[in-house]
């Protein structure tokens, strides 16, 4: 019996749009803690990396329905590529100002800045509910697919963020070795 998933990726483009939702998700579910790992081991300012986060997350409430009414009213091609440019812009300028040292009204600026991420699952299965617009059963897969793909990225997506910030991100950001490192140089 073949399988419903591989039923639903036999219409042209369905492929390429699901593995770009794929991993066009994956940064939403590593950004919130991704952000609290970074500061709280660049800082130790546990509560400036829970208010960069809370920025982040309110930003994108605010941000996220603007951004997929400009989607409904002009098209995925035209809105998608700007705001996820200045998403990106704005997650590099965070990622900037920490490692420097920035004042936290910068960092705060950035995280705000990157709250206007598109949601690129609601984006995929508005791609999918168009192709099987007359098909419940394939569209009910689709959809199904689409949980699996959430779930994955949800699960992964913060241990890969927790694991680069712990294991490489911080250090590249440190400009001064360990105290331990100096007491032992003056001996």
């Amino acid at each position: 019996m073949p399988s419903p998933y591989r039923a639903i990726f036999a219409a042209p483009g369905t492929k390429a749009f699901s593995a770009a939702g794929f991993f066009g998700r994956m940064p939403l579910s590593m950004m919130g803690i991704g952000i609290v790992t970074m500061i709280s081991q660049l800082t130790g300012a546990y509560g400036l990396a829970g208010a960069l986060t809370a920025t982040l997350a309110t930003a994108a409430a605010v941000l996220g329905p603007q951004i997929s009414r400009l989607v409904d009213r002009y098209g995925q091609r035209r809105v998608l590529r700007p705001a996820t440019l200045v998403a990106v812009a704005a997650v590099a300028g965070l990622l900037i100002c920490a490692q420097q040292g920035a004042p936290d009204w910068a960092l705060f600026v950035f995280a705000a800045g990157a709250g206007c991420v598109p949601s690129i699952g609601s984006m995929v299965r508005a791609r999918w509910a168009e192709i099987y617009r007359g098909s419940p059963r394939e569209l009910h897969t689709a959809y199904s697919w689409e949980s699996i793909a959430d779930e994955v990225c949800f699960i992964f997506g913060p241990i890969i963020s927790i694991g680069l910030s712990t294991a490489w991100f911080p250090e590249a950001g440190r400009c001064s070795p360990p105290s331990s490192w100096s007491s032992a140089s003056s001996g």
